[in-house]
Parts: C-alpha cells; structure tokens; sequence
C-alpha cells in the first residue's frame, strides 16, 4: 500500500492495467506475471476482487453481507387487499351486531311498553264494568198506562211517553233476536237475556240495531215513535220470562233496582 501511495497513477492507466492483468490471468500465462511490473502485481488482485467500478474510481469500500429481496409487487398487492377485504367484513358483521343488539333492545321496550297499555286498558275496562249499571230504565220520560187490564183489554206491558226521537236502550245485556216491523208495534225491538228472559219495546220511529247484535245494558237500540196503534209518541215496554209468560215490568225492574 505504500507503493500504491507513492505511485500517483494515471486513472486511465489504471484502467489498462487492470483490464490487462485480468485477461493474463484468465489465460494462465505465468510467464507475463514475471513481466509485471511491482505495481501491477499490486493492482492485478484488486481486479479479481474488487467491483470494477471501485477500481476505477479507487473509492471503493468493504462491503458487508447484503440480503436481495425478490418482491412481487402483484403477490403483496393482492394480500394488502385481502387484509383490507377482512378487516371490511369484520366491521361489517360488528356493525350488523350492534345494529340487531339495538334492535331487539327496542323491540323488547316496545313489547314492554305494549303489555303495560295492555294491562292498564284491561284494567280501565273492568273497573268501568264493574262502575256499570247491570239494568237500566228503557227509556227517560213519563210513565202513562200500566201493566194489566185496560179498556176491557190486557194491556201487558207499560208505557213511558217522551218525544219522537227520544233514545230507547235495552235494559239488560243481551242478544237482539227481532228487529223490524210487528203488527200493532208498527216497528219493534225484542232482546234475549243470558236467563232466557226477553223484553220487547214498540212503537219505536227507528230501530238502531239489527238481529244478532250483542247488546249492552244502557245501549241505545232504538228511538221513541209513535207508530203502529199508538195514542201518542211513547215506548211500549214489556218483559216475557222463560216460557213466554208476559210479566208486570214494575216489579221485575224493581228486583234489579230500577223504578219507573
């Protein structure tokens, strides 16, 4: 290295000298490694060791071990989507969980919510069934003829005068079983009862309700009239007991608390 130092060569010459070095020993002539010159044979083994650039520029470094990375750019791409594909799908199917988790949440409040208004209406309901009167007067107004003998006839029911037009309910729960026209009634209203019982109102101007109808006690069935052999615009009440037989109202209604 002292020699090299001392020596301030050409860089072209250097060049030659090395290129020339290289093809003698490639051909295995030993008799021109003799002919080298001290320096040559001082270059001669950088040009078998050495980049040959480094012996150009005579700037060249050790180097240390060096690892070559062969990378698919199309490999790495594809798996960078598939990690993105998967991280997608897990958001997904969070999101999808969180989305139901809520969802049966509110649908249980709602089914909470539905059977508290549930209860809260049954219990309204009974205690308006129960507040509710279990029989009633058939209609509001003055009570002109009574039940039995009457202008050497039997006159079998009684009879409450108010105006045409004036609400007639049924006095009991029940189940309509006749509506419309009767002979002598011009139109009337008869109403079964859970005994069998069944009352009959006549003279009605319009009947409200048809055959079949469920009734509540107090409902309005009809109106007051003055139709078929009436004296004036009243109702025609009568009440008929299981059999048929045709009984005073006074009384029967007075049983169930009701006066006239």
């Amino acid at each position: 290295m002292d020699v090299i130092t001392k020596v301030d060569l050409d860089r072209k010459k250097a060049v030659a000298v090395v290129v020339a070095a290289g093809a003698i020993a490639g051909a295995g002539f030993a008799q021109a490694a003799t002919t080298v010159s001290p320096v040559d044979r001082m270059i001669a083994p950088v040009a078998a060791t050495k980049n040959l650039a480094a012996a150009m520029t005579a700037e060249a470094q050790p180097q240390g071990p060096q690892t070559i990375h062969n990378v698919s750019t199309g490999s790495e791409a594809r798996k960078l989507l598939q990690a993105e594909q998967i991280q997608a799908q897990f958001h997904v199917a969070e999101a999808l969980k969180s989305a139901e988790g809520a969802y049966a949440q509110r649908q249980a409040v709602a089914k909470a919510e539905a059977e508290r208004i549930a209860a809260e209406t049954a219990r309204v309901a009974a205690e308006e069934e129960a507040k509710r009167p279990k029989c009633v007067r058939p209609a509001q107004g003055s009570f002109t003829s009574g039940f039995g003998a009457r202008w050497g006839t039997s006159h079998n029911g009684v009879d409450i005068a108010n105006a045409i037009g004036t609400p007639i309910v049924s006095v009991l729960d029940g189940t309509v079983v006749e509506a419309g026209p009767a002979s002598g009634f011009g139109l009337w209203v008869r109403v079964q009862h859970e005994d069998g019982t069944i009352t009959v109102y006549g003279h009605m101007n319009t009947i409200d309700v048809a055959q079949g109808a469920k009734v509540k006690a107090g409902q309005q069935i009809a109106t007051i009239g003055n139709r078929g052999q009436s004296t004036g615009p009243h109702l025609h009440f009568e009440v008929w007991v299981a059999g048929g037989q045709k009984v005073n109202p006074v009384g029967w209604l007075a049983e169930r608390g009701v006066s006239l």
